[in-house]
């Protein structure tokens, strides 16, 4: 049964809201030895079910998960994990987030939700002024607090072009996220805003070297595409560092917050950053993707599809965001998973 607000306040007297709580509330025992992954933190969290609110990764990189009552704190303590107590469950944020989905379809909004702060956060680009930006506050105001609102810098669009550059027949120019195989036969895969432009793709400007055919395309909703390679041996394992060398990536995984990352991308390079948030909505002027992970990596056009990794290890597709990599800027990525899965493939 999810606590009540004097349940909560019952707890509070042990620690304050907010407080990370390991090793701390009375009664509690010792951390344990073994510290939490980030997929076993995710795996608790849902479990606890509206007893904790998301996770993410401290400063030193061990992973928090804020909870709401002192019987689930013991319980992330002794699963390796750090406890912090907060006032918002999974399902308050999830309802703040669902009137946002149902009430704002505005091209320049995005929102996530913030276990760092236990709030859903609704950010505005420069686009979303008088009553558009009225509604966007008329909605937050329904929320008690649940949702705070954010400028973001520019204007929020996709990008365009991005990894390796490959050129959309017809005009257009992306990049590549990451080469996948299904059996002998190989695709890579890229933004679904680029793979919707053309079905023909090449690794020259001039159109002359094919790459590929598409295969698949899956934008707005989505941001991913397919596309199979016409000559298998085009398709190598690693991501361009834009540095004389390049990356293997050996697997796929899932992101987490405050995870560090980087991304390839043909108009800017490699840039790196940390994760922000996971499962953001974005609204762009084509329309609406979900599921997206936001970070505050740079991007600029021409970087769209390109990779996101952390180490050997494949995350997402660059989808679009706001900002530039001179003043800096919020970027949102396609789970390279759910790409993975729709089609069959896998990282090699």
């Amino acid at each position: 049964m999810r606590p009540t607000r004097s349940t909560f306040r019952r707890a509070a007297t042990v620690v304050a809201a907010g407080t990370l709580v390991a090793g701390v509330l009375a009664g509690a025992p010792a951390q344990a030895a073994t510290i939490a992954s980030p997929d076993a933190a995710a795996g608790l969290a849902e479990r606890l079910g509206d007893r904790a609110a998301g996770t993410y990764a401290d400063a030193t990189g061990k992973m928090v998960v804020p909870v709401t009552d002192a019987a689930a704190a013991r319980q992330v303590a002794a699963n390796g994990a750090i406890p912090k107590l907060v006032e918002r469950g999974a399902a308050e944020l999830a309802r703040a987030a669902g009137e946002l989905d149902r009430s704002i379809h505005i091209p320049g909004t995005a929102w996530w939700t913030d276990p760092t702060t236990n709030q859903v956060v609704v950010s505005v680009d420069s686009t979303v002024t008088g009553a558009k930006l009225e509604r966007v506050r008329a909605a937050a105001a329904k929320s008690n607090g649940a949702v705070r609102i954010e400028a973001e810098a520019g204007v929020l669009s996709t990008k365009i072009s991005g990894g390796q550059a490959i050129y959309a027949g017809g005009g257009g120019r992306c990049s590549l996220g990451f080469n996948v195989r299904s059996g002998s036969t190989y695709y890579f895969l890229t933004a679904g805003h680029c793979t919707n432009i053309s079905a023909s793709w090449f690794s020259n400007s001039g159109q002359t070297a094919t790459l590929g055919t598409r295969t698949g395309s899956s934008f707005p909703g989505n941001d991913y595409g397919i596309v199979r390679h016409s000559n298998a041996a085009n398709a190598a394992g690693d991501v361009s560092l834009y540095n004389g060398s390049v990356r293997d990536i050996t697997s796929a995984g899932n992101a987490f917050v405050g995870q560090s990352v980087q991304r390839s991308g043909s108009t800017t390079g490699l840039r790196s950053g940390s994760v922000t948030a996971l499962n953001a909505t974005v609204n762009y002027a084509e329309g609406r993707v979900t599921g997206m992970i936001r970070t505050n990596v740079c991007a600029q056009p021409g970087d769209s599809g390109g990779s996101l990794f952390s180490g050997s290890v494949a995350l997402g597709l660059t989808s679009g965001g706001s900002g530039n990599c001179s003043i800096g800027g919020t970027t949102f990525f396609q789970p390279v998973g759910e790409a993975l899965s729709a089609y069959g493939v896998s990282i090699f």
